[in-house]
C-alpha cells in the first residue's frame, strides 16, 4: 500500500517530471547556433570514429567474427550502453545535492529526481542508440529477432543503474566522500568490465573474478546480440537482477528513513 500511495503521488507531478526533462534537455543546447541538431551530430560523429578507425583504420577484428565491422559493433555495444550505466549512477549519487535549492523550496515527492535522472539519460542513449541501430541496418548487421532482448537486458540495467545511484545519493548528502570515491571506482570498473576487449583477452586466472562485477554479464548480454546476433545467456545476468532489486529495495528504505535528516544536511 505505501507503495501505491508513493507511485500515485509521483504519477500526479508527471507534468513536473515531463517539464524537467524538457528544460535539461533544451539548457544542454541553449544559445547555440546549430540547437538541437547537436543530439544527433555528437553521437554521429562517434560512431563514425569508432567504424573508421576501429573497422578500417585498425582492421581490429575480433575472434571468429567474419564482419569487417564486428569489433566496431563490439565497441559501440559496450561503450554506449556502459555510458548510460554511469550517466545514470553518477547523476543519481548527487541528484539530492545538486537539486538542494529545488528540495528546500518546493514541496513536491523527491523520488521524482531519481525518476527524471532515468528519463533524461534514456532520451540521451535513446537518441544515439537510434542512430547505431541506423547504422546496423545500413550495414547488413541487424540482428534480427534477437534485438528484442534489448528491452529487458536494458530494464536490467536500468534498475541496477538507479538502484546503486539512489544508494549512493543518500549516502552522498551525509558523506560528501562517497561521491568522489564512486567517481574514482568507476575507472576501475570500466577496465574490469569487457567493453573494449573480448574476455577472451583474460588470463584464465582472472576470468573467473568477473563473476563479482554485475556489470560484466549485462556488457556481454548486449555484445551476444548486437554482435554474435544471439540471445544472452538469461542464467548469467541472474546475480545481476537479484542485486539490482536488492539495491532499488535499499536506495528506497534509505530515502524513507532519512528523508527529514536530508534536508537539513542539504
Amino acid at each position: 500500500m505505501i507503495v501505491l500511495g508513493r507511485l500515485r503521488n509521483i504519477a500526479a507531478y508527471r507534468g513536473f517530471i515531463a517539464g524537467s526533462v524538457k528544460r535539461e534537455f533544451q539548457s544542454k543546447y541553449r544559445n547555440s547556433i546549430l540547437g538541437a541538431l547537436w543530439t544527433v551530430l555528437n553521437p554521429l560523429a562517434m560512431i563514425v570514429v569508432y567504424t573508421v578507425i576501429f573497422s578500417q583504420v585498425m582492421r581490429n577484428r575480433l575472434p571468429g567474427a567474419g564482419s569487417a565491422y564486428a569489433y566496431s559493433i563490439y565497441l559501440c555495444a559496450g561503450v554506449l550502453t556502459w555510458n548510460l550505466f554511469t550517466e545514470i549512477a553518477t547523476k543519481g549519487q548527487s541528484v539530492f545535492i545538486d537539486n538542494a535549492g529545488l528540495i528546500k523550496k518546493l514541496n513536491f515527492p523527491r523520488l521524482c529526481l531519481p525518476i527524471i535522472v532515468v528519463l533524461n539519460a534514456l532520451l540521451n542513449f535513446g537518441i544515439i542508440f537510434g542512430l547505431f541501430t541506423l547504422f546496423l541496418l545500413v550495414s547488413g548487421n541487424f540482428p534480427g529477432w534477437p534485438f528484442l532482448a534489448l528491452v529487458p537486458l536494458l530494464a536490467l540495467q536500468v534498475l541496477l543503474a538507479i538502484g546503486l545511484g539512489m544508494v549512493l545519493g543518500v549516502l552522498n548528502v551525509f558523506f560528501r566522500d562517497v561521491g568522489q570515491f564512486f567517481n574514482i571506482s568507476l575507472q576501475f570498473w570500466f577496465w574490469f568490465t569487457p567493453v573494449v576487449y573480448p574476455v577472451t583477452a583474460l588470463p584464465e586466472n582472472v576470468r573467473p573474478l568477473l563473476l563479482w562485477n554485475p556489470m560484466a554479464p549485462v556488457i556481454m548480454g548486449y555484445q551476444d546480440i548486437l554482435v554474435k546476433q544471439t540471445l544472452p545467456h538469461w542464467g548469467s545476468l541472474l546475480p545481476a537482477a537479484v542485486l539490482a532489486i536488492l539495491l532499488c529495495l535499499l536506495g528506497m528504505h534509505l530515502f524513507r528513513k532519512r528523508a527529514g535528516e536530508m534536508v537539513d544536511e542539504l
